[in-house]
């Protein structure tokens, strides 16, 4: 495919508009498996997949917008109601600079998200599902994340969900001299198991399928007391901890009823997805759980305090968003006046073979006149395709692909009339259809 060719579709699902179990069942085991099922579909170019704990989003490029929605239809499950978000290409790729700039998390300007842009796109690279149009889209949205990191106050405070988690219990517990848990040694755990630390609990525990992962970050900590143990310790640790964080990443209950049999008085947060903890277990007494909704209370303080600094990046996204469109339709109009050129190429050829035979016929030419039939040739064309060139990048910007396909058909006389026309990059009233239509 050439570059700038193909329009991107989308699709999410996210905390905004679906339940944290609706996010759940829609993402799949494996990222990678995703952008790989994708770009295998017929009619993908391009694809990549983003999943997170509170986000499942899909995209991918192809001639047209409805062979998008269509490939896109059979990775998103009926979570009913509006939670399903179709996205055209103009959305999407403003979506893509939000979500890494922080301002789609649960926490506002969290830092995790953009390590997990920057995987997913890894993931996409190594799946060979990546070019030229989703290439320009993710590095921009990265590129974005890091200036609004770097210029504004988005991340300062409470910057991810983990250290959200540990700020919920701190309102209800007081986490000097507690005995924590953190079950799960992955990227949240690890936010959380350091959050507690700085809170200077008096033991913080962490347990963990892989004993060495455990240790590995119980180690990093700067807590005299941080031990590690296996799942298998569970029950006995949950039974002595004051509060627990669990984290992992199971897609099955790593906490259930059974295991607060002898827990007491505990504060559980648990901020997997899919959700560590059994519903069954906010029924025992003197057990409070809480899930990644909970997480609000502390989110809309957070939001409070960084409002200010979230409308700079709005401010920013707006300005990288109108760049990068202009960008791709400014490719989009080159590649058709290249095949503008091309076809009056083609055609300045076949007459000039066809003129120099015949003057050949009544004589020799020799090189010098050759040379300045041919220059009279090259300078038609360039004078004569010029100002439409020049309609066709303002075209372009007008988002007139009307005009952009008849120059085509004008100006390239090997173009098919049975073939289906170039495809809008942006015709948002009639593609770009959402949830809310």
């Amino acid at each position: 495919m050439t570059a700038g060719i193909g329009v991107i579709s989308g699709v999410r699902i996210s905390h905004d508009r679906a339940s944290l179990d609706d996010v759940a069942r829609a993402c799949h085991a494996d990222q990678s498996d995703v952008v790989e099922r994708l770009a295998d579909e017929s009619g993908v170019h391009e694809a990549y997949a983003l999943q997170t704990c509170n986000r499942f989003e899909a995209y991918v490029v192809t001639d047209a917008p409805e062979t998008g929605r269509a490939v896109l239809a059979e990775f998103a499950p009926d979570v009913g109601g509006h939670g399903v978000v179709e996205m055209g290409h103009e959305e999407s790729l403003r979506h893509m600079l939000r979500v890494a700039a922080g301002l789609e998390s649960i926490v506002i300007g969290e830092d995790q998200i953009i390590g997990q842009v920057r995987d997913a796109y890894q993931d996409a690279r190594e799946a060979d599902a990546i070019g030229p149009v989703l290439d320009e889209a993710v590095t921009k949205a990265i590129h974005v994340g890091e200036r609004a990191r770097a210029e504004t106050a988005i991340n300062e405070g409470v910057v991810s969900i983990g250290s959200a988690a540990v700020e919920l219990a701190a309102t209800e517990r007081d986490l000097a001299d507690a005995t924590a848990l953190v079950v799960g040694a992955g990227e949240m755990g690890t936010v959380a198991a350091h959050a507690l630390a700085e809170a200077d609990v008096a033991t913080l525990v962490v347990a963990n399928r892989s004993v060495a992962s455990a240790e590995a970050l119980a180690g990093a900590v700067e807590l005299g007391d941080a031990r590690a143990v296996g799942l298998t310790a569970l029950d006995q640790w949950v039974a002595r901890a004051d509060i627990v964080v669990t984290a992992t990443g199971s897609d099955a209950h790593v906490v259930d009823a059974e295991t607060l049999d002898e827990a007491g008085e505990t504060l559980v947060v648990d901020i997997a997805q899919p959700r560590d903890v059994s519903p069954a277990a906010a029924a025992k007494e003197d057990v409070t759980v809480h899930d990644m909704a909970a997480l609000e209370s502390v989110t809309n303080e957070t939001r409070a305090h960084r409002r200010a600094a979230a409308e700079s990046v709005e401010a920013m996204v707006d300005r990288e968003f109108d760049h990068l469109l202009q960008q791709y339709k400014r490719k989009r109009a080159d590649e058709v006046i290249a095949a503008m050129y091309e076809g009056a190429e083609r055609v300045k050829e076949r007459e000039l073979d066809t003129a120099l035979s015949r003057l050949d016929a009544h004589g020799d030419l020799n090189d010098e006149q050759r040379a300045v039939v041919e220059s009279m040739a090259d300078a038609l064309v360039s004078q004569l395709l010029a100002p439409p060139t020049k309609s066709l990048r303002d075209a372009a910007g007008d988002d007139d692909w009307t005009t952009i396909n008849t120059a085509l058909r004008l100006f390239n006389p090997a173009f098919d009339e049975e073939e289906e026309e170039l495809p809008p990059f942006v015709t948002e009233a009639s593609d770009d259809a959402t949830a809310d239509d």
